[in-house]
């Protein structure tokens, strides 16, 4: 089946993708741009640099702004999603929503009016076994996001690796976040990949935080 992936840079978005490159044709990958940093339904840290993710990949890439504005930014993603269908011929799209019943049933109501598939590859799955598959898979991720307590100014940058994970999983009992940030507890942007022909490099970022929460600004980014 022809697929475009809702991508927005970070470790569910990439792994849903590769996921569904298995077994579907993957035609694009969509983004919308929020104009705000409280966007219900998308991911704002970074996400401007998915273009050069797109270029690593070597696979088209259709963007588009929206508001940010509840409810209003919906209407802006079926826009978007109906421009693939226009260009590209999808038959489907793929989201990395892993437990968020706002956004999966948001999004299925789009895929219905557009006659769609909507393909959720990573529902329901244990964080502690999405975290798992991030190493086993040697995906290469850094946090971008943090927004709630004990992750401070240091997890910023912060590669997702054994270590981070470890550290994860022991604050989900004593703080009950989400491990894998469920909750918008981080989010994270993907630096290499299985599916990468190219590794990105960070060449210059700041780091903005105050009172447990922040967002990594990727100031200068290549290709290797």
């Amino acid at each position: 089946m022809k697929l475009a992936v809702l991508f927005s840079g970070g470790k569910d978005s990439y792994l849903s993708f590769q996921y569904a490159s298995q077994s579907h044709e993957i035609r694009c990958l969509l983004t919308l741009y929020p104009e705000r940093e409280d966007s219900w339904m998308f991911h704002t840290p970074a996400i401007e640099w998915t273009k050069l993710q797109a270029e690593a990949l070597g696979i088209h890439h259709l963007t588009s702004k929206t508001s940010g504005v509840k409810e209003k930014e919906l209407e802006d993603l079926y826009l978007l999603i109906n421009s693939a269908i226009s260009e590209y011929s999808i038959e489907g799209v793929v989201t990395g929503a892993l437990a968020s019943v706002y956004q999966a049933t948001r999004i299925q109501r789009i895929c219905n009016r557009l006659n769609l598939w909507c393909f959720n590859p990573l529902w329901q799955m244990p964080q502690k076994s999405l975290l798992e598959e991030l190493l086993a898979n040697n995906i290469d991720s850094v946090i971008t996001g943090v927004a709630a307590e004990p992750l401070d100014e240091t997890w910023l940058g912060r590669n997702i690796d054994s270590e981070s994970v470890k550290e994860l999983v022991a604050l989900e009992s004593t703080y009950a976040i989400n491990p894998a940030g469920e909750g918008g507890e981080l989010e994270s942007f993907v630096l290499d990949a299985p599916l990468f022909k190219r590794s990105i490099r960070i060449l210059e970022s700041t780091k903005h935080y105050s009172n447990f929460s922040g967002r990594l600004e990727i100031k200068e980014a290549k290709l290797e």
